[in-house]
């Protein structure tokens, strides 16, 4: 896999459907601030996953837990990452759940587009991630000109509102801080994390830090740019109350009346973006599965994971509140701490010391 192809992935994963919701929105007007100081934050998190990358050898996700708290402990701490990987990929098919009703297809069944989603990221599996490469390689400069394009349309149809930034701060830094930690750096760019499982088949693995702090600043900025054109195009009231902020832009943009009603384009944007990021999900989840039970193929491991993230995306909720207030409030302290932060903070800290020891005991 070359750097660029990793790029963007990594870029693509990170946008994902953190765009669709509004990133920080609870931040109201100072909801950019939020999403820049997430993201140099998430820079921080990417070098320190380089830097256990490096320091076990460029061995993969499993073997940090493996290699650093030994087979009894560690192989049931590394169990815990393609559960993870598969329940964030069936919220992700719930999003589209609800989202592609709303903008696309409003009479077609759930479960047969998901089922249809589902048979693309199966093929993409069996395929391999140095195919992912090569359809994010393309996808990206795609999106980012799309992305480019609605914000020259906005400025373009007069509905860009510099006043509704100010006054800049006007709260106080408490909501900018309470929508860094720990939604704002774990939501995207801890769960990053899920590189690692195919980070050892960069062909230039010295390359490591240098293209993930990259990819990781250009998706931090794009990210920043849709909550500059959501407040500035809505307001802040408005911006933090809508579901989908990043579609109501859209009927905003409006140029001589021949380019408007850009909701099918913008649909499509986010379908990508959302199914790069479920297909990382799946694929990690997968060679987990396959290396943590030494399968001599991965045929199994990736029909597991699709299949249970498909009956967990259909059985999760009824209700998109819910779901909302379940990946906003709960999943950042119940799950996304721990195991994006603490735990990998902690096989860091004993890959080192046994090394440590290693060379004490040479000597």
């Amino acid at each position: 896999m070359t750097g660029y192809q990793l790029f963007s992935i990594l870029v693509l994963f990170q946008f994902g459907t953190t765009v669709i919701f509004g990133f920080a929105a609870g931040a109201g007007r100072d909801a950019w601030i939020t999403a820049a100081g997430s993201a140099l934050l998430g820079c921080v998190l990417i070098a320190g996953y380089a830097g256990i990358t490096k320091l076990t050898g460029y061995v993969s996700l499993v073997q940090w837990f493996r290699g650093g708290f030994g087979s009894w402990i560690g192989v049931p701490l590394a169990w815990l990452y393609p559960l993870l990987f598969i329940y964030d990929a069936a919220r992700i098919l719930t999003d589209l759940e609800f989202l592609v009703p709303l903008t696309l297809l409003p009479a077609t069944p759930p479960w047969f587009f998901l089922a249809a989603i589902l048979a693309v990221a199966l093929y993409l599996m069996f395929s391999g991630v140095e195919v992912l490469g090569r359809i994010a390689g393309v996808l990206l400069p795609i999106l980012v000109l799309f992305s480019l394009l609605e914000a020259v349309l906005l400025i373009a149809s007069k509905s860009f509102h510099p006043e509704y930034f100010f006054p800049i701060l006007g709260e106080g830094w408490g909501r900018v801080f309470t929508g860094i930690w720990p939604l704002g750096i774990t939501q995207t760019y801890g769960e990053s994390i899920e590189m690692a499982v195919f980070w050892h088949l960069l062909n230039k693995k010295e390359r490591l830090p240098t293209v993930g702090i990259a990819a990781t600043l250009f998706a931090g900025l794009f990210i920043v740019l849709f909550d500059v054109l959501g407040i500035a195009a809505m307001g802040e009231h408005l911006f933090m109350e809508m579901i989908f902020p990043a579609f109501t832009i859209l009927n905003l943009s409006s140029v001589a009346g021949f380019l408007e009603n850009l909701n099918a384009l913008g649909a499509m944007y986010f379908l990508c973006t959302s199914f790069v990021k479920m297909a990382v999900h799946l694929i990690a989840a997968a060679m987990c599965i396959q290396e943590l039970t030494a399968a001599a193929n991965s045929g199994a491991a990736i029909w597991l994971s699709a299949g249970s993230a498909f009956f967990v995306s259909l059985t999760m909720t009824n209700n998109f509140s819910e779901h909302l207030q379940a990946g906003l409030e709960r999943l950042p302290y119940a799950l996304w701490v721990p195991m994006f932060i603490l735990l990998p903070a902690a096989a860091g800290a004993a890959s080192w010391l046994g090394r440590r020891f290693k060379r004490a005991a040479y000597r």
